[in-house]
């Protein structure tokens, strides 16, 4: 069980550092609609304000979402306990990110809702393996 719970430790790592790339390259697109805004004439002022507003949004919630899965990933594999609650809760929301997310959230549940994930926990457990 420890192997796994370090191999859900990484998957949230990675699934973050991608989720954050997404983000960057979202922001780039909203920077570029900002820049056709800033360049162009009052035609296409509009669409372009709409689509640099949505991207830039979208950015953002990327970017914080994949380092909620950085900031649990790390002290996961330390067995630390609010990591323990943070990656429930972020995984029960990855189930409905398809099918990636998904995946991932099912395996967190998985791992972490059951005896032995809980065990790893245990803070009498820890004192006695530290």
């Amino acid at each position: 069980m420890p192997s796994q719970l370090d191999f859900l430790g990484v998957l949230f790592i990675v699934w973050g550092l991608l989720t954050a790339l997404v983000g960057l390259s979202t922001l780039a697109l909203g920077a570029g609609a900002f820049a056709i805004i800033a360049s162009s004439s009052r035609s296409g002022q509009m669409a372009a304000g709409l689509t640099a507003a949505i991207f830039t949004t979208l950015a953002i919630i990327a970017i914080l979402w994949g380092s909620a899965h950085v900031v649990a990933g790390i002290p996961l594999r330390r067995r630390k306990p609010w990591a323990r609650m943070m990656a429930l809760m972020l995984g029960s929301v990855d189930l409905l990110l398809l099918p990636y997310g998904t995946a991932l959230g099912i395996y967190a549940l998985w791992v972490l809702l059951s005896e032995g994930g809980k065990r790893l926990f245990d803070p009498a457990d820890m004192i006695g393996s530290g």
